[in-house]
């Protein structure tokens, strides 16, 4: 046997403790008024591996070595603070590797684990006694109690030996010693979870002043603790066989929620450059999104800079949002759901949500009674795909007080609550891609987009793009999309092989996030020129508005997505051209008024182009000056008036009188009659 072997554990964490950087740890303390410090698991383990793994093995005894250890090494570095203080928490953090929050069950009862995953919900901070003063009231002797568990324990008799009765007690809250407590729930990280399976949650203690109120709900966290089993009790039946997993956190630590915080090697990061460097890049990367689903070039171009985005802008005033929102309305059968799927894998943190079984607590945070009463906050999917894509599928089938709740996730970026006297405002910097149905089956073109689909405009505006997918038949293209997929059900495989593997796709878009490209004088001058050419179409009299202030925002988002997914630095102005190419192309599928056939972004904006607006109004001035006559007005006469005065068709005007009447703009006061409101 070695003398490491025979040695105390005290003695070795003391020796450990000795080394220079605990030292200095250590003698900050008194400096930091803390009562903690961090050990790094990797330390220890090069110092001494059997203690290392005893302290894993054994945690509730090694610990408390620990902590003995580094109250003493703390007496040696600074007396006077020692006699503040009644101990020193000694705290584990970077443990060798991490279980996974499903595969926890008795086998790692009583071990050190460390975890990764979500913070969904977080109770607030209460006081938690750890040393109970108790008072007899027969004899005034003040007995303390050490409390452990679930409940307060008094003492069983009087501990004056004059005394020595059974009680009975009163609680002394003021000689009493108490520590802050918090309780967390933990769910798993959406790329954790295996397909198909619900994510499973994790209950954790946390105790101690420097571990309560660090994560909030929708932080990612590393937690290293101690899995504990307690046995929930029935009343009046007694404890149950069946145990409850609850982890005893001794340090958290807050992981950087940004997915290029995804380990990359250095073999895998030279493979990324020389991807970066060649100039048919984009053509490759886009060749790569779901290579299975046949065409689709321009969206899948989309979708490839919905997932690089484009960079967020703080200012002292506002906060400009990088991340894109990309809509796609299409026919049934057009593989929207699939491409959405896609994309939810392929994304560093992606989540995919279908319109009727989503509700606006679930996407964006719910308020949830605790056992005691208080109410505390549950973080919903907006939230947990912070900094990255929330795929959200049949959004024209939620229901529309649920689908209110994304406005403000879609421009802000943030999700604010006030229920139950909780007011909150959570972050939820998520790209959104979503994908509906036209309300009528089939697109029909001859429409509006916003009378094709039952989504408000006020969603359809906070879209950077929106493309429709329509099924036209077409012999050609028929042909191939039919050879196409009858070589997958033959073969198994995709007929077409991804450039880009998937795996080397997702690490590729992770460090595409990290760079952060400046827009160049080219790129700049070709936007502006682009922007100030849609405008000036619009300033002769009675002509449309073509594009507004968010369609620019949109064109430098997908620039700079361009920019990044070529690992570039600055934004040139081939990059500048190509977002401009993609947002016309957007413009010519939705924001096309079909009577003048003018581009107008109204549709978009208001749901309506300005000639529907113009003639509208045209409708309701008929009707104000016909008032003012004979105070009511005949139907009848009213379209007689418009058809010969201003070659309106009855089946026009009916249209527009219902419309009016439906917007509460018109009434009837009586059979045949009208009137404004």
């Amino acid at each position: 046997m070695t003398k490491e072997d025979n040695a105390d554990p005290q003695e070795r964490f003391l020796e450990f403790f000795k080394m220079e950087k605990y030292r200095q740890k250590i003698s900050q303390m008194a400096i930091q008024g803390r009562e903690s410090f961090t050990v790094n698991f990797e330390d220890l383990f090069a110092f001494d591996q059997k203690l290392a793994e005893t302290l894993t093995a054994k945690p509730d005894e090694y610990l408390q070595h620990a902590d003995n250890a580094a109250y003493a090494q703390l007496g040696i570095e600074d007396r006077e603070y020692t006699e503040k203080i009644e101990k020193v928490t000694v705290r584990i953090a970077n443990m060798l590797g991490r279980e996974q929050l499903r595969k926890l069950g008795s086998k790692q009862m009583g071990k050190l684990v460390m975890i990764e995953a979500i913070v969904v919900r977080a109770t607030p901070v209460r006081p938690m006694v750890m040393q109970a003063a108790f008072k007899c009231k027969r004899c005034g002797n003040v007995s303390r109690i050490e409390q452990s568990g679930q409940f307060l324990k008094a003492p069983a008799v009087c501990a004056s030996p004059d005394c020595g009765k059974d009680g009975p007690f009163e609680f002394m809250q003021d000689d009493s010693t108490f520590i802050d407590s918090q309780d967390l729930r933990l769910q798993e990280r959406p790329e954790d979870l295996p397909p198909g399976q619900l994510p499973r949650t994790l209950a954790v203690k946390l105790i101690g002043s420097e571990v309560v109120d660090v994560a909030r709900p929708g932080d990612h966290v590393s937690i290293v603790g101690i899995v504990h089993a307690f046995a929930p009790s029935r009343p009046g039946i007694g404890k149950l066989r069946t145990f409850i997993l609850q982890l005893d956190a001794n340090s958290i630590e807050i992981m950087g929620k940004e997915p290029e915080t995804t380990v990359i090697t250095k073999e895998e990061e030279e493979k990324i450059l020389t991807l970066g460097r060649d100039p048919k890049i984009h053509k490759k990367l886009t060749g790569s999104i779901a290579p299975s689903i046949f065409g689709y070039d321009h969206i899948k171009e989309a979708i490839l800079y919905l997932l690089c985005g484009g960079c967020s802008k703080s200012l002292p005033d506002v906060n400009v949002r990088g991340e894109m929102n990309a809509l796609l309305i299409g026919d049934p059968g057009t593989a929207k759901s699939q491409l959405l799927q896609y994309v939810a894998r392929i994304a560093p943190r992606g989540l995919y949500t279908s319109g009727r079984g989503t509700t606006a607590a679930g996407l964006t945070a719910a308020v949830v009674r605790e056992k005691g009463g208080s109410m505390s906050l549950e973080a919903g999917a907006l939230v947990l795909a912070d900094k990255g894509i929330a795929c959200i599928d049949e959004m024209d089938k939620m229901r529309p007080e649920d689908r209110v709740a994304i406005h403000e996730a879609m421009e802000q970026h943030t999700v604010s609550v006030a229920k139950g006297g909780i007011v909150a405002t959570l972050n939820a910097r998520t790209a959104v891609l979503a994908a509906a149905n036209p309300a009528l089956g089939r697109y029909e073109p001859h429409r509006t987009v916003a009378e094709n689909i039952s989504l408000p405009v006020t969603i359809l505006s906070r879209f950077d793009i929106i493309f429709v997918l329509r099924d036209v038949p077409n012999r050609e293209a028929d042909s191939k999309m039919s050879q196409h997929i009858l070589e997958i059900h033959k073969r198994g495989i995709s007929p077409v092989e991804a450039p880009v593997d998937a795996d080397l796709l997702r690490k590729y878009i992770s460090y595409s996030k990290s760079i952060q490209p400046e827009l160049s004088t080219d790129a700049l001058n070709r936007l502006r020129e682009f922007y100030l050419a849609m405008r000036s179409a619009s300033e002769s009299e009675g002509s449309p508005v073509a594009i507004t202030a968010r369609q620019l925002e949109s064109l430098v988002r997908v620039a700079e997505a361009r920019a990044r997914a070529a690992l570039r630095k600055e934004v040139t102005g081939e990059d500048a051209e190509a977002a401009i190419t993609i947002m016309k192309r957007s413009l010519e599928e939705v924001g096309i008024d079909m009577s003048s056939y003018k581009m107008d972004i109204d549709i978009i904006m208001t749901g309506r182009p300005k000639s529907v607006r113009d003639k509208l109004q045209v409708v309701l001035s008929a009707v104000v000056d016909m008032e003012r006559e004979t105070g009511t007005v005949e139907k009848d006469t009213l379209v007689a008036m418009l058809e010969e005065k201003h070659k309106l068709s009855r089946s026009e005007i009916d249209r527009m009188i219902g419309q009016l009447l439906r917007e509460g703009t018109l009434y009837e006061p009586g059979e045949g009659r009208l009137k404004k409101t």
